[in-house]
């Protein structure tokens, strides 16, 4: 599923942002970068696209979307303060810090609570189609965190 290969890529940006040196403010940087497109790209297409199908095939699923989307406006808030913050700034690595915690949070309860119901609901056909609609909506989505309209807001 490509929400899952989303996750993954951005858990090994993760991973590569802690093995980070704390003198090394290029690579954090970049990184940072990554995740920020990442992120922001995948908040998008979940929102847009995921979350309205998930919630119309599997209704018992309503609040962990519900949830999914306020924790996605959080992370997004997060991505808007982090795109533009110097790398060397005191409190860069832990807003990024702060942002993985949520993050993994975020997509332990996705994978485990409500992807399954999803996936039950929709059945295999289902989502590999709904794959390439989520692929298509990924080349079209903001890599700008204040591009995302605010959860708030719906």
């Amino acid at each position: 599923m490509l929400l899952r290969e989303d996750h993954k890529t951005v858990e090994r940006l993760f991973k590569r942002f802690e093995k980070t040196a704390d003198d090394d403010l290029a690579e954090r940087r970049t990184i940072a970068d990554e995740v920020v497109e990442e992120l922001t790209v995948h908040a998008w297409i979940e929102e847009q696209v995921f979350c309205p199908a998930a919630r119309q095939a599997a209704p018992e699923s309503t609040v962990h979307i519900l949830e999914s989307i306020e924790e996605h406006h959080a992370v997004v808030w997060m991505l808007s303060e982090l795109k533009d913050m110097d790398s060397a700034d005191e409190r860069f690595k832990a807003k990024m810090s702060v942002l993985m915690e949520n993050v993994r949070h975020h997509v332990e309860e996705e994978e485990q609570d409500w992807f399954p119901d999803v996936r039950k609901a929709m059945g295999r056909n289902r989502l590999t189609e709904f794959g390439d609609q989520l692929e298509a909506e990924k080349k079209k989505a903001p890599r700008d965190p204040l591009a995302v309209p605010s959860a708030a807001s719906k």
